[in-house]
């Protein structure tokens, strides 16, 4: 039996205040990434920020770049992402024209590859591609939006996606995002996730960097 892993923590900075960046990723500074959502308005129904403020949480220098994609062609626009310094990409499954290619390509850059799925996608299409991935990220709310409700459903398909790279020795990360918090970590970490996104619960927390280490000891206590 391999050894377990501790988990991964990756707080977006969806919720934080961006006029103060240095300040924000410093209360956040014991986690393992900076999550930055990208989003288009046009893959999903929000504009945030692009390419600028990935480079910019970069250049703080006080944690790595975990970049969530919810942009349309992927193909055209993730490689940059990985060119700026992101130590992760995660593009979406139903956005991606070439996802092995474009795969194998953020991995050429120097970054891992994430696939990323809505609620209603399935994994059974891409069960016998995961080789090609450093992770699947399981969307629990559909993505668009902070704050949303965690959605318990989607803690089957994260046991599917665990199954299938066991089943297969492969080494997988499983992150979950979306209404990540202390009520409902231990249930994904159960299900088999390792990687946790928490945005709301973190900055709208008293203490984010607290809220940090006790979603983490949260998470790690269920790993078996």
């Amino acid at each position: 039996m391999s050894a377990i892993k501790p988990v991964t923590i990756s707080p977006s900075i969806l919720n934080c205040d961006i006029a103060n960046l240095t300040s924000e990723l410093n209360k956040i500074r014991n986690a393992d990434f900076a999550h930055v959502d990208v989003m288009d308005n046009h893959f999903v129904p929000n504009l945030t920020w692009g390419l600028p403020v990935v480079e910019a949480v970069i250049a703080q220098q006080i944690l790595p770049v975990d970049a969530h994609l919810m942009i349309a062609d992927p193909d055209r626009w993730a490689p940059a992402y990985a060119e700026a310094g992101s130590a992760s990409v995660t593009f979406h499954a139903e956005a991606a024209h070439a996802p092995i290619r474009l795969a194998r390509e953020l991995r050429r850059l120097g970054a891992k590859a994430g696939l990323g799925l809505k609620p209603t996608t399935d994994i059974h299409d891409y069960v016998d591609l995961l080789t090609e991935f450093d992770m699947i990220l399981v969307m629990t709310v559909e993505p668009g939006f902070g704050g949303q409700a965690f959605l318990e459903s989607q803690l089957a398909k994260i046991r599917r996606v665990r199954e299938a790279a066991n089943s297969r020795q492969i080494d997988l990360a499983i992150q979950v995002d979306g209404g990540i918090s202390q009520a409902n970590i231990t249930l994904a970490a159960e299900a088999g996730a390792d990687v946790f996104v928490a945005g709301s619960a973190v900055f709208r927390a008293e203490d984010a960097y607290a809220e940090v280490e006790t979603l983490r000891a949260l998470a790690n206590g269920c790993q078996h």
